[in-house]
């Protein structure tokens, strides 16, 4: 009887596999946008956004909005990092800033990557869109080919720019070669910036019906440039916003959207797809935050600061994700995300385990977007300015280990060492009570300490950085290696 007993307990077992055994793989379409803040679609900013963006709002009402979902860095490069390899941007050479023209790749050839591990689990993978994570390309001959692109990183294909449109080369890239000659940034922005957007959509679209005829799902990276400069709208766009050219140029960002989710649709594959909009950090001061907030539209939302910067404004972006039948049509969370999670979640949907020696920082949100959560995903997120500053965020409490902004922002200057804020009553970080909860310091800082000495912030064997990390920056340079807005915004009015 006992041996029947137990054949029997064995067969139930095999009959419940895990999740992925059970279903068919979805497609992944990750949409990153480029410096959209959260307050910039109109279904997460409210009364305080005032630019309409109708295809967002419909993805949202079809799925679901995190209202905590924030960029490992809050600039562009650590963040893109950071998404396709689930590690903290700063574990590598990358300290602060950006990396910028001809750099070589910062994702060693050697590193599992989101697009990889799918590859290696039957999923066909494209990048179409901004890469700046480096390339090794010729200086002296464009039309050479390319070397450690993103072909040569998990991706089957690639078409899209080198990095933002003042980063060399200049121009669409397919796979390994150079579709346009080379030119400078002021050319290329007066004559074919506009271009872009309406390319990377094209092709998005064209790619997802061509996948749709497959038998293996697919994975998609569509890195918009949008709306980050130049601000380009094309011509149907321009004066839609009633905003200035942004306002348009997020309109048509919402429109792109649009396009690939109708792509979907007409593909038959939309029910089977997880399609997750986000952006690679806050909203940039580049685009004027004074002209639109005066016209009551605030693009960080109830958040201080812009991109660059260590407070939220600087890394907490939209996050929107869609998945009918497993995600719950108009759901919301307040667990706090983090964009490098979107490795460990790939593994778990697909079912597989993550080697020791790959996605370091990233933590599955399946249980969150299935919503079979019942305690926090993150024991804690770490955040990282354009100057390389750090900050730490568990629950309630957002400890950050510098005086000021650690980016562009004015104002705010501290005589603490440091900044802590209570999040559940001021998100607007306008209380400091560095000094009041000493025992609250200590702990996060004991925390991202760990986190550094152990090379991961997930539970594992001890890893190494590729560099030492100085989590206080006390020999940081104020020179980030990236372009400075005109003027620096003062954030005291942006709340």
């Amino acid at each position: 009887m006992k041996l029947i007993t137990a054949i029997l307990t064995t067969c139930l077992l095999l009959c419940v596999p895990a999740f992925a055994a059970t279903a068919e793989k979805p497609n992944i379409v990750y949409i990153l946008c480029d410096d959209l803040g959260y307050g910039d679609v109109k279904c997460l900013g409210g009364e305080r956004s005032k630019i309409a963006t109708p295809n967002l709002d419909r993805l949202a009402g079809g799925g679901m909005i995190f209202t905590e979902a924030h960029s490992s860095s809050a600039v562009c490069t650590p963040t893109r990092y950071g998404i396709l390899t689930g590690r903290y941007n700063w574990r590598s050479t990358l300290q602060k800033g950006v990396i910028y023209s001809y750099a070589p790749p910062l994702i060693d050839k050697n590193r599992l990557t989101v697009a990889s591990l799918l590859k290696q689990n039957g999923y066909a993978t494209a990048c179409i869109g901004k890469w700046h994570v480096g390339m090794t390309v010729d200086k002296t001959d464009q039309h050479a080919p390319i070397k450690d692109g993103p072909t040569t990183r998990g991706f089957d294909y690639y078409y899209g720019v080198y990095g933002s449109m003042d980063n060399q080369p200049i121009g669409l890239i397919e796979n390994n070669k150079c579709l346009e000659e080379a030119t400078t940034w002021k050319n290329y922005q007066k004559n074919n910036a506009v271009k872009v957007l309406p390319a990377l959509t094209s092709k998005a679209v064209e790619y997802i019906g061509q996948q749709a005829k497959e038998k293996a799902p697919f994975f998609l990276y569509l890195a918009l440039n949008s709306p980050h400069l130049p601000i380009v709208p094309t011509k149907e766009w321009v004066g839609k916003s009633g905003l200035g050219l942004y306002g348009d140029f997020v309109m048509q960002t919402d429109w792109s959207v649009g396009q690939v989710m109708e792509a979907l649709e007409k593909a038959g594959i939309a029910n089977n797809t997880l399609l997750i909009f986000t952006s690679d950090n806050g909203f940039s001061p580049q685009a004027n935050a004074k002209a639109l907030e005066e016209k009551g539209h605030f693009p960080s939302e109830f958040r201080r600061g812009y991109k660059a910067d260590i407070w939220d404004g600087g890394h907490r972006i939209p996050f929107i994700a869609r998945w009918p039948g497993k995600i719950k049509a108009g759901g919301r969370t307040d667990q706090i995300i983090c964009l490098t999670d979107l490795m460990a979640t790939s593994a778990e949907i697909v079912g597989t385990k993550l080697p020791d020696n790959a996605g370091e920082d990233s933590v599955s949100i399946l249980p969150v977007l299935l919503g079979t959560a019942t305690e926090p995903v993150r024991e804690a997120v770490v955040h990282h300015s354009i100057r390389g500053n750090f900050a730490i965020r568990q629950g309630q409490w957002k400890l950050e280990l510098c005086k000021g902004s650690g980016g562009w922002s004015k104002g705010g200057i501290t005589d603490e060492p440091g900044q802590l804020y209570d999040m559940s009553k001021d998100v607007g970080e306008r209380k400091n009570e560095y000094n009041e909860h000493p025992e609250i310091v200590s702990r996060l800082i004991k925390l991202l300490e760990k986190y550094v000495a152990d090379g991961r912030s997930t539970p594992g064997p001890a890893l190494k950085n590729d560099v030492s990390v100085d989590i206080w920056k006390k020999a940081a340079s104020h020179d980030d290696g990236h372009k400075k807005p005109t003027k620096q915004i003062e954030t005291d009015q942006a709340d």
